[in-house]
């Protein structure tokens, strides 16, 4: 008898913890996350989450402009490291910004003010923020949240 309720809970449990089906992709859910990784913040506002968009673009370039003026450092792919490599993991998540200050030689110098560890943090977590954004995105293009 006592058998006979748990195989009962068990199905119910079973039915309720059931997977929904897998989401097809669509252009959205491709085309927001890789915007949105290179310009942030901008793979929510093509989905008109005006709000948060807006955010989330104040918010990364605001960190990773605050870091850079802090003199903070701008890793390059680098082996040697693990530290250095997840530095670089952290800055590429910035996207475009990391692009630009590559490009522009920025943080690359030798470290001048004592604030610049600070700088390169917020670099690292301005990118790591830019991340999440881009997950966030794809999340809503695929209608997993809203």
């Amino acid at each position: 008898m006592a058998g006979d309720k748990t195989d009962v809970a068990e199905s119910h449990t079973a039915k309720s913890v059931a997977k929904a089906p897998p989401q097809p992709l669509t252009m959205m859910s491709l085309f927001a996350p890789a915007l949105g990784w290179l310009i942030p913040g901008a793979g929510h506002l093509i989905q008109k989450r005006w709000g948060r968009g807006l955010l989330l673009m104040i918010s990364v370039v605001t960190m990773f402009v605050l870091g850079v003026l802090m003199e903070g450092k701008v890793y390059a792919f680098n082996t040697g490291d693990i530290l250095d490599i997840l530095g670089f993991v952290g800055d590429l998540g910035a996207g475009g910004l990391y692009i630009v200050a590559r490009a522009l030689g920025i943080g690359l110098g030798a470290i001048n003010l004592a604030t610049a560890d600070y700088g390169t943090k917020y670099i690292i977590v301005a990118g790591l923020l830019n991340i999440i954004s881009t997950v966030d995105a794809y999340d809503i293009a695929m209608g997993k949240k809203k």
